[in-house]
């Protein structure tokens, strides 16, 4: 924040304007001004710690020639009252170093513009406040606020002599004060503000601005940041305050997105239009720094609470802390977001079709012959792969500038939507139908021959092609025949890995064709790659691993067709890109406009609706007042029977029991205390039975 004004403004103002200028600015303060380092020595420029409009305030004063010491020097703080966002004002009361107090008072400028009597003249002589003086100075204060200043009220009053000094269940005096001056603030936007509100708009991001200011100077702030757009609407907190819900939704629209900038709001009102939000099933983030914005920071979906600015209470009530107080870094969170959010979805795609996948050909191999080409070692390597090292090559892809071109994701909206399922379906019957045929077929489309072991002869030639078919015992062929088993089930084993390896690919691009776009921008992703296949390769040759994995060596054949069709995999996932499937947006507007046909919804029967639920709030907030009204007289009754309960103990504490000889009464004795209570001042004894 930054203070408007020049030296020759301190020159109009009088001695005494001025030095209450200095008092008000320097010790009504929450801001502290350091002109000497710890050791004593004087800096060479003063240090001004606070909130930014007491800093913007600080500096001002510091500019206009006051000294915080000579402010302060002599004057005693009586009670301070520190700003309040519902008062929209801060105010301390002192005693000067003529023994008289004096309050001091800053804030809003037409709420405090409101408590004033009278008016400082640049002679220094005090007068009232005439309504023309009133209307030019509010003019002055609409001048200022267009030109999104953000203006200030100083007021004070001496008390007469004798005055009391205010305590600690008393308030400071706030009437007849004397109008001293009226400063703009500047809160000139970042250069990068503009930039971010834009894309968080086009990320589908509705930006509000809540602030505390009038609704001139923040629909110009807005209007500079370029979040109060044409269509958008301006209002104030007590107007919000005292709408209902129906007259609110039919103002600013189904989800109060014509809403865009609520000035003058308390933080009950933050707190409010967050809840109604919420309620309305948006998702909801706050931002804030004061102990006040506690409330709308815990009922957010999402807390961000400033890491400069911000107290601690808002701190501990928030989800992230903005360390640079920026909201270009809003903006960062929300990419990062959603980045996360969109590695996990690659994620569970990839993993779903990995384990569809091995599940079903497990299956049907195990009912067709009674055994699954995929061991349990083999499977615990797939598992290694789809968990550990595909998690760790899909979670790693960096947050791209395209994520904020995407519609954000709803409260209700599925972990897996309709375009993973496309793409999970498509990849699952293609591996599925290329293993099945290995399993069923792999035998002749690779030439393996059970009875000839080794050589090869092509379909339909007979036993004695082979010239060496003596060679073979019953127990030699049941060896061939395993050797057989174990080279189909490798094939179908180094299929099935480098079908994954090349759907981790494709996982990595959900909605896009080209798949290898930023790739190598991946170092991690690289990496896992080219080791999956490398210790993929090793699994196969490797001798002391083929006994424990349950594999053979391959020929170079088999393996360039293991690789080459588990490559195909790629122009499949191409291919099942084009395929068009509605988003989950498509379902929610054809179920919108099937609900729409089913009830008949017409714009009459919408303003219908409206207008009943415009009635039933009304008749509950009756019921309110009457249950509201019923209480208090319960309250009253209540306390009219604690009055009866006390005047009977005192009644009994009074009464004195003499017994008299030969009756069957008690004589009582009622003093005249008792009987002035009791409405008979006359009555002096009183007999019962």
């Amino acid at each position: 924040a930054e203070g408007k004004g020049g030296a020759h403004t301190a020159a109009a103002l009088p001695a005494l304007g001025l030095g209450v200028f200095f008092q008000s600015a320097f010790v009504n303060a929450e801001g502290e001004v350091y002109t000497k380092d710890e050791q004593g020595a004087p800096l060479e420029e003063p240090v001004v710690t606070g909130k930014p409009t007491e800093v913007a305030l600080l500096n001002y004063g510091l500019q206009l020639g006051g000294s915080p010491e000579d402010a302060k020097r002599g004057v005693e703080v009586v009670k301070m009252d520190p700003f309040s966002s519902a008062k929209k004002r801060m105010g301390a009361c002192i005693r000067t170093k003529d023994g008289g107090l004096r309050v001091l008072w800053k804030g809003a400028s037409e709420i405090v513009l409101g408590l004033c009597t009278r008016k400082m003249n640049p002679d220094g002589s005090v007068t009232q406040l005439s309504e023309r003086d009133q209307d030019e100075l509010k003019a002055l204060i609409g001048d200022m606020a267009q030109q999104s200043l953000r203006t200030l009220c100083f007021a004070y009053a001496d008390l007469a002599p004798g005055h009391a000094p205010p305590g600690p269940e008393t308030d400071i005096p706030e009437n007849d004060l004397v109008c001293l001056a009226i400063v703009g603030i500047k809160d000139p936007c970042r250069p990068g503000v503009p930039d971010a509100v834009a894309r968080c708009q086009r990320a589908g991001i509705v930006v509000r601005m809540v602030t505390g200011d009038n609704v001139v100077t923040a629909s110009a702030i807005a209007r500079e940041c370029h979040i109060l757009t044409p269509e958008g609407e301006a209002v104030e907190g007590q107007a919000f305050r005292k709408m209902s819900y129906a007259e609110r939704i039919q103002r600013f629209g189904p989800r109060l997105e014509r809403l865009q900038v609520m000035a003058r709001s308390s933080p009950t009102d933050k707190y409010d239009l967050v809840h109604m939000l919420r309620g309305l099933g948006e998702v909801v983030g706050v931002t804030g720094d004061g102990t006040n914005d506690a409330r709308a920071l815990k009922e957010a979906d999402i807390g961000l609470a400033m890491g400069i600015a911000g107290t601690e209470v808002a701190k501990k009530c928030s989800d992230i802390v903005i360390l640079d107080d920026d909201f270009t870094s809003i903006v960062t969170v929300v990419r990062w977001g959603r980045s996360v959010y969109a590695n996990i979805q690659k994620f569970v795609q990839f993993q779903i079709t990995v384990n569809l996948v091995a599940l079903s050909i497990n299956f049907v191999s195990a009912v067709s012959d009674g055994h699954a080409p995929l061991t349990v070692v083999q499977l615990l390597w797939v598992n290694m792969i789809m968990d550990t090292m595909g998690a760790l090559a899909l979670a790693t892809e960096p947050p791209r500038e395209e994520l904020m071109q995407q519609a954000p994701y709803g409260r209700t909206s599925p972990l897996i939507t309709s375009v993973m399922w496309r793409n999970i379906i498509g990849q699952y019957i293609f591996q599925l139908v290329v293993l099945v045929v290995y399993l069923f077929e792999g035998d002749r489309i690779f030439g393996i021959d059970v009875v000839t072991g080794e050589c090869v002869q092509p379909l339909g030639a007979s036993w004695d092609d082979c010239d060496n078919w003596h060679k073979f015992s019953h127990n030699r062929l049941e060896e061939e025949e395993e050797k057989a088993d174990l080279i189909l089930n490798t094939i179908i084993f180094n299929t099935f890995v480098f079908f994954q390896i090349f759907n981790e690919m494709n996982a990595r691009q959900m909605i896009k064709v080209n798949i290898f776009d930023g790739i190598l921008e991946n170092h991690i992703f690289v990496a896992v790659i080219v080791i999956t296949a490398f210790l993929q390769t090793l699994m196969i040759e490797v001798k002391f691993l083929n006994d424990f994995v349950d594999t053979t060596p391959l020929d170079t054949n088999q393996w360039i067709a293991c690789v080459a069709v588990a490559a195909i995999s790629l122009p499949i996932g191409v291919l099942m890109k084009f395929i068009p499937f509605p988003d989950e947006d498509k379902i929610a507007e054809w179920q919108s406009n099937y609900l729409a046909v089913l009830t008949r919804e017409t714009p009459k029967a919408t303003d219908q609706l409206m207008a009943q639920l415009g009635d039933t709030e009304k008749e509950l907030q009756q019921e309110k007042e009457r249950v509201a009204e019923l209480t208090r007289r319960i309250n009253q009754m209540q306390h009219t029977l604690d009055d009866q309960n006390r005047e009977l103990h005192f009644i009994k504490d009074k009464l004195i029991e003499i017994h008299v000889p030969g009756t069957s009464y008690s004589r009582l004795s009622i003093d005249s205390t008792c009987a002035g209570r009791m409405g008979t001042e006359h009555v002096n004894d009183a007999y019962a039975m």
